[in-house]
């Protein structure tokens, strides 16, 4: 599972791949949090619309895994996101802490936990 999780990682976002989205995120998949719209699509149409958008406000956004962990049907991901803003050129960064439900090779469910960005040269370490 883990090397599931870093792959959709890479390919979904790393290289921009939203095709990922129909292979990685189960038709049933369900985000949960406070920062879910109530608008966001069910299924893998939720994600591949809030990354297209990402993509472009941050056409050079990048995940870094630092930590990860697998226990029963949950991988939980420790990341740092790094990117540029397109209209203001200015470099950010962000960390967040992701759980995973997986279910018959796919994602189910995302528990997500982010920091706010700030400029790159202040982030903590």
């Amino acid at each position: 599972m883990k090397s599931f999780v870093r792959r959709h990682f890479e390919d979904f976002v790393n290289k921009q791949d939203l095709s990922a989205a129909d292979r990685n995120f189960a038709p049933e998949y369900q985000e949960h949090g406070t920062d879910v719209p109530p608008d966001y699509p069910s299924g893998p149409a939720g994600p591949k619309q809030y990354l297209a958008a990402a993509f472009k406000s941050y056409p050079d956004i990048r995940v870094t895994i630092e930590d990860i962990v697998a226990e029963g049907d949950r991988v939980v991901v420790r990341n740092t996101w790094r990117a540029t803003d397109s209209q203001t050129g200015q470099k950010i960064e962000f960390g967040g802490i992701v759980i995973w439900r997986i279910a018959h090779g796919q994602l189910v469910e995302r528990w997500a936990y982010l920091s706010p960005p700030v400029p790159a040269s202040s982030h903590p370490r």
